[in-house]
């Protein structure tokens, strides 16, 4: 496993990483929120959160130099990915 994306925030103090076996990390960034109603009246617009997708790459399939996603009849699939949440120093 590798470090594959890390993400910060200095003013919370909080930090994630993500560290996975797989090649391809996707990184959505909820573009498409429009006023989403949460809990204890939290309103999520366009960009109030993210996500790091571990996966393969897209087109995979199609691209023999890349890292192949097929899974095979009889053959089993076994991936790791671990998030790792943290406080960063205070001198950050």
């Amino acid at each position: 496993m590798a470090l594959s994306a890390k993400a910060a925030d200095r003013k919370s103090g909080r930090c994630m990483e993500v560290y996975t076996d797989l090649p391809g990390v996707h990184f959505y960034t909820a573009n498409f929120l429009s006023g989403l109603a949460g809990k204890e009246e939290a309103v999520y617009e366009a960009r109030s959160g993210f996500c790091f997708e571990t996966q393969y790459f897209p087109d995979a399939v199609n691209k023999p130099n890349f890292p192949s996603p097929i899974l095979k009849a009889g053959e089993e699939y076994n991936t790791t990915t671990v998030f790792k949440f943290t406080l960063l120093p205070e001198s950050e």
